[in-house]
């Protein structure tokens, strides 16, 4: 009896290191896949009631995101037809029409958790931000997570989805 016990623990710990060295090896090839320079194609937001979707940051809004195989990433993009600004009005619209970060993130089946350490919005830095990916075709699909509408009251919930097309 005591014989069987022991092949038994022998198999579970070999499975357990088979197991143990494929989701290891998996997460590299992962971030391989998704490392890169990415350019922005589009911004838009979704509404969960309704399934619409409208172009956040214009139809062409401009930015590109980077993540390095090391694990970094960094990302700016901004709304289409910005203009410079002067006046604390115009530099107020200047911040409201970008997004910009940078961390270091880690993988998580489709989403990367990204911790920033600098960000345009100061209360993002220290914090952890969560995406969701997928690649369509030549494209990476990045989603936020459902939140209430930041942006529009008037929808209860909604995510950001943001187009990318692979430039390096």
């Amino acid at each position: 009896m005591s014989y069987r016990r022991n092949w038994i623990a022998i198999i579970v710990v070999i499975l357990g290191l088979v197991m143990f060295v494929s989701v290891v090896q998996a997460q590299p090839q992962d971030i391989k896949t998704l490392a890169g320079v990415w350019k922005l194609v589009a911004c838009d937001i979704e509404y969960q009631d309704s399934g619409k979707r409208q172009a956040l940051f214009g139809e062409r809004p401009r930015g590109f995101i980077i993540f390095t195989p090391g694990g970094r990433m960094m990302t700016l993009f901004t709304s289409e037809g910005r203009k410079p600004g002067d006046s604390v009005e115009q530099k107020a619209e200047l911040f409201r029409t970008m997004m910009a970060y940078t961390g270091i993130f880690r993988l998580d089946g489709d989403k990367f958790i990204n911790r920033v350490d600098v960000s345009w919005n100061e209360a993002w830095t220290g914090t952890e931000q969560v995406r969701f990916f997928k690649f369509n075709d030549n494209r990476l699909e990045i989603m936020s997570a459902w939140i209430p509408d930041p942006f529009r009251p008037e929808h209860r919930i909604s995510r950001g989805i943001l187009s990318w097309e692979r430039v390096e």
